[in-house]
């Protein structure tokens, strides 16, 4: 939303997941790390290891691990049940912060690690000889029981440039709000003002023992592994919120082609619907139709019982038309049933193969963490085709209904899916705060008014009708806050209003009185702006601005007079003594004469003209 008209707040920058790829970590050749073989299970108890095992569980140090066999370097990964949907706005980028202060001390090596920050997960991964598994492993729990504050700043440079570089996600902000998974959106404004003792709390309250999972995929455990992680129990998956009164829902960006998002039940018919619907979109669009070069679905289990069906197609200027409507053609197509048998075979097929794979149960591993950490059953790969095979066409028409229903559709700008029965997201508020009502200086019938509750922007149409976006204070996301006096305060519905003390005239009375009354952990100083908005110069409003320019403008006129007027007796006298004179010479002739005079005095003209224009502007100033 701009400073005078309400909307919904599009941030910059929009992450998707958040990831932290480093060089890999030191570890000195030659050392293998002293066993300590009382952290591991007994050697009875530990799993078979054969080539035909799947996923087996057991323990290390009473964190929960799951393990696959799988020959050649081995892999292994830390995972724990917190992510960005737990942060609040104005803490974001806290777990991101605590990854990369983890993965600090790991330094430079010739093994593969990083670190990945998700909606509701953060992992650990590392590749590499058994080794050096378990110094990477026991580095990071160690890193975790005491975080290196002295690169705390550091740190939060890195995270800043890396965000600069990131795209930005709008159906997370549209569908949730600015909050729990909506804030994967947004910038992490958070990360500014986070103080040691902030990010050593968030590590001892999320980063426990009781609140991670380990998964190994190799040909054996790794000996000698020790992970001591502060005390701690599991945390429950994040609240899921909702922007959106009615479904399904459409919202126009900038940008081209159409993109979808749907939540399903998470089902092996969910997972075929998507394979369909990827193959029906690109021979519609793509094969068919020559609108789109890419066209594409994904599926992502949210880990809660539900997924998320993403489907999108990109689409030039002048195809954006054609795509929309080839895009809501294929979807009312699958949900009216048209669901052909040899594309769910294909897909089905498809599926299997991957899920016969050899690797298959070492690659589920690390979503089969993020499945134990949530209290969902972990499924074995020959469990999951069992599934897939009974599936039908009408139970992937039922999954088409099912998304039917719930989906959000972010279509280029200029358009709209209303006449495909979408509804409009909302972008602004159902009512006004009452309060104190400030003019804008910048657009004729827009207003900021401040209450007791809370703050609203109006913007009025020609044609009277009447526009506005609220925050309460109670439901304030976050308030940035600049040293100028900027404010914008973001609700948790994603609405924002913007506070310009140059764009109204606020009293400083009025601005104190916005900050304390919006609760002190919403809060996010940010440093000085390089423009803020500033009022414009009103043409009824007396000459104070450039009420030095007139005076300027004389005396440039009064110089230019002086001038031209000397030049013009420079050639007016010359052109009279011609023309009184020569006119009888004989070495002139009458033509001679006759050019010489007009040349003189058409100079002279062109000079005086101009000084007598100066000469009577100067005298109506």
């Amino acid at each position: 939303m701009s400073a005078d008209a309400p909307g919904r707040h599009e941030p910059g920058r929009a992450p998707a997941p958040y990831k932290s790829v480093r060089a890999p970590a030191r570890y000195e050749p030659g050392r293998p790390p002293e066993p300590h073989p009382q952290n591991v299970e007994p050697a009875e108890q530990r799993p078979e290891m054969n080539p035909q095992a799947a996923i087996h569980s057991t323990q290390v140090d009473g964190i929960p691990t799951l393990f696959a066999y799988a020959p050649g370097p081995m892999r292994a990964g830390l995972v724990f049940r917190v992510g960005v949907a737990d942060e609040t706005l104005s803490r974001a980028g806290i777990t991101h912060l605590v990854e990369h202060l983890a993965l600090h001390r790991q330094g430079l090596a010739d093994y593969h690690f990083n670190g990945e920050t998700k909606a509701a997960f953060t992992h650990f991964y590392m590749e590499g000889a058994e080794h050096e598994v378990v110094a990477y492993l026991q580095g990071v729990c160690a890193s975790l029981c005491d975080l290196p504050m002295e690169r705390l700043e550091t740190e939060k440079e890195i995270l800043r440039t890396e965000e600069a570089r990131r795209g930005s996600a709008q159906l997370p902000l549209w569908r949730y709000g600015a909050q729990g998974y909506g804030l994967v959106s947004y910038p992490e404004w958070g990360v500014r003002n986070l103080r040691p003792e902030d990010v050593r709390h968030w590590a001892q309250t999320w980063f426990t023992q009781g609140n991670a999972v380990l998964w190994v995929a190799g040909e054996r455990m790794p000996a000698g592994l020790s992970l001591k992680l502060p005390a701690g129990g599991r945390h429950p998956m994040p609240a899921v919120t909702s922007a959106l009164p009615e479904t399904p829902a459409c919202f126009s960006d900038g940008k081209g082609g159409v993109l979808l998002d749907a939540v399903v039940a998470d089902t092996a018919a969910a997972r075929l619907y998507a394979g369909v619907l990827e193959r029906e979109l690109s021979r519609s669009l793509r094969q068919e139709g020559g609108y789109s070069y890419t066209a594409a679905t994904d599926h992502t289990a949210r880990r809660d019982g539900m997924a998320v069906v993403t489907a999108f197609a990109d689409a030039l200027p002048d195809k954006q038309d054609a795509v929309l409507g080839g895009f809501v053609d294929v979807l009312a197509g699958l949900q009216a049933g048209r669901i052909g048998q040899p594309d769910l075979e294909a897909v089905r097929s498809r599926l299997d193969s991957a899920l016969a794979a050899p690797d298959a149960a070492a690659k589920r591993l690390p979503g089969s963490a993020e499945d134990l950490l949530a209290g969902r059953p972990v499924s074995s790969p020959d469990e999951l085709r069992a599934e897939l095979r009974t599936v039908t066409p009408e139970q992937v028409h039922a999954v088409a209904r099912e998304a039917a229903a719930t989906a959000l559709m972010q279509v280029p700008a200029g358009h709209s899916a209303d006449w495909a029965g979408y509804a409009a997201a909302p972008t602004e508020s159902s009512y006004v705060v009452t309060g104190r009502k400030f003019r804008s200086a910048r657009e004729r019938g827009a207003a900021l008014v401040v209450g007791a509750d809370g703050v609203s922007v109006t913007a009025q149409e020609p044609d009277g009708t009447e526009h506005a976006a609220t925050v309460a204070y109670r439901a304030c996301a976050a308030m940035l806050c600049w040293p100028d006096g900027g404010r914008r305060l973001i609700g948790t519905d994603g609405l924002i209003v913007e506070v310009e003390p140059g764009l109204y005239d606020i009293d400083a009375h009025t601005l104190a009185t916005i900050d304390a009354a919006v609760p002190p952990h919403a809060l996010v100083w940010l440093p000085p702006r390089q423009q803020p908005p500033k009022k414009p110069v009103s043409s009824a409003a007396p000459e104070a601005a450039g009420a030095r320019t007139p005076a300027r403008r004389t005396v440039m006129q009064s110089i230019g007079l002086v001038v031209l007027s000397v030049l013009a007796v420079l050639f007016g006298l010359p052109a009279l003594a011609v023309t009184v004179f020569e006119a009888k010479d004989p070495e002139l002739g009458v033509a001679g004469w006759a050019v010489l005079s007009l040349f003189l005095w058409g100079v002279t003209g062109l000079l005086v003209w101009p000084a007598v224009r100066i000469s009577r502007t100067t005298r109506r100033r």
